[in-house]
């Protein structure tokens, strides 16, 4: 055992004080931001900005058909399909005489291909102004339509999850979306990024023939649980310093935030959100700092991070046996690709069940994936961002734990049988039935 672990002491120490290590530490968060942020930002800053002529043959749309942000209609007398081009527009909409009738033919021209956002987008104007003008026939004025409207979006939906013993929580469907595909998506990287990182160490030490000195005082098995808890123990190291930046990130916005602002944010916890005697409109910042405070409130991190830390350590320990197997049986990367494939496809095809999990927790692919070894330490994030046991119940979460400590056992074993055969041979091409037959041969 003191063997192993000066080998996870050698593989611990060497990589936290690589460069790499620090670089991709500090950078790694801003990258995920970026990746999260940055598309949205693009898309808005890049957003399709269209000025539409309109040959209204009803004489109705004139009023009606109201402009949205990157559409503006506009009502031209002398454009018609032939100049609109030349007169600065982006695109014609052909409105036929009659309006409402099925069947009627609303006609675009454009000398490009408009994007389904902007299509969506203009068939959406065009149904509502038809609808405000049936409305308008049947003897409701624009007028009230208008007053409507603004009364009917109001409304504001709060949800409540139900718990044991009447007890009750408030739930946040965005936040248990972000949190499930963002844990999910941080154990596919883990498993991919550290699990390949067991199997080039190994490939290493194998073509450099380090290897066979290692292992005439050290166990096989010894040398490659002692690489796969070293290397295990990086992505541990950092997810820990990820989670001080972000603890640090929150105290910094108290301490940069003035007295009367944190006083305004107290009230407004001691009052459910409002201000003493309703007469005080509380400052942006208080209310953003509140936000973000009520927001996190509503999730239970201690159970969560609990949560996360076995997945994360029982998904790299299962996927990571069994790239440590693979490492020992090739001499270069390119005489991996084939034997990594049958690994790396489980792993893909998880993350693709993940984005329906997120969205339906309670589909029967979200439950088995969850419960599949293969699959649950980043489907069951997944769920459980949702609640437990509310939305998982407190058995399919021990039954899932049991199986992936089961299921990475296994891998462990096979992994082992494996590494000790493989880890020796030289200059043969070897296939997953030749491996097989290794781990279950009998000696």
């Amino acid at each position: 055992m003191n063997k192993t672990s000066l080998i996870i002491q050698r593989e611990y120490l060497t990589r936290v004080r690589n460069k790499t290590f620090v670089v991709t530490t500090i950078l790694m968060p801003f990258l995920f931001a970026l990746l999260i942020f940055g598309p949205a930002y693009l898309s808005m800053r890049d957003k399709e900005n269209l000025n539409i002529a309109v040959i209204d043959n009803s004489g109705y749309f004139k009023n009606n058909l109201e402009n949205s942000n990157g559409v503006t209609f506009s009502f031209p007398s002398d454009v018609d399909t032939t100049n609109y081009a030349i007169k600065g527009y982006s695109a014609v909409l052909i409105i036929p005489k009659t309006v409402g009738n099925a069947g009627n033919n609303y006609v675009l021209r454009s000398k490009k291909t408009l994007s389904i956002g902007s299509k969506g987008t203009i068939e959406s104007k065009i149904n509502g102004a038809i609808e405000n003008k049936l409305l308008q026939d049947a003897g409701i004025q624009k007028s009230q339509l208008d007053s409507i409207h603004n009364q009917s979006q109001d409304a504001t939906l709060s949800t409540i999850e139900e718990g044991d013993n009447n007890s009750t929580k408030e739930s946040n469907q965005f936040l248990a979306y972000g949190i499930g595909m963002g844990s999910g998506f941080l154990i596919y990287l883990t498993m991919l990024i550290y699990g390949m990182m067991v199997m080039r160490g190994i490939m290493e030490e194998k073509t450099s023939r380090i290897a066979e000195v290692i292992i005439s005082s050290v166990k096989p098995f010894q040398l490659m649980m002692g690489k796969i808890i070293g290397i295990g123990a990086v992505g541990i190291t950092q997810f820990l310093i990820w989670i001080m930046l972000v603890v640090f990130i929150m105290l910094g916005v108290h301490l940069f935030a003035s007295p009367e602002t944190l006083h305004q944010v107290q009230t407004m916890q001691q009052n459910g959100g409002m201000m003493a005697g309703g007469n005080m409109q509380a400052s942006q910042g208080a209310q953003w700092i509140y936000s973000i405070q009520h927001t996190v409130g509503t999730i239970n991190w201690p159970f969560l991070m609990g949560c996360f830390l076995f997945y994360f350590l029982g998904g790299y320990v299962f996927y990571a046996a069994l790239f440590a197997a693979v490492g020992s049986v090739v001499d270069d990367v390119q005489n991996s690709q084939s034997l990594t494939m049958p690994i790396t496809m489980p792993i893909i095809f998880s993350f693709i069940i993940v984005a329906n999990a997120v969205n339906n927790p309670d589909s029967n692919l979200a439950f088995w994936g969850s419960l599949i070894p293969f699959s649950s330490p980043m489907v069951m994030m997944a769920r459980i961002a949702y609640g437990v046991p509310g939305t998982v119940p407190y058995w399919q979460l021990f039954l899932s734990m049991l199986l992936l400590i089961g299921g990475f056992i296994f891998t462990t074993w096979l992994a082992g049988k494996i590494y000790r055969t493989g880890i020796l041979l030289y200059g043969k091409k070897t296939t997953w039935g030749q491996m097989m037959k290794w781990a279950f041969r009998k000696g």
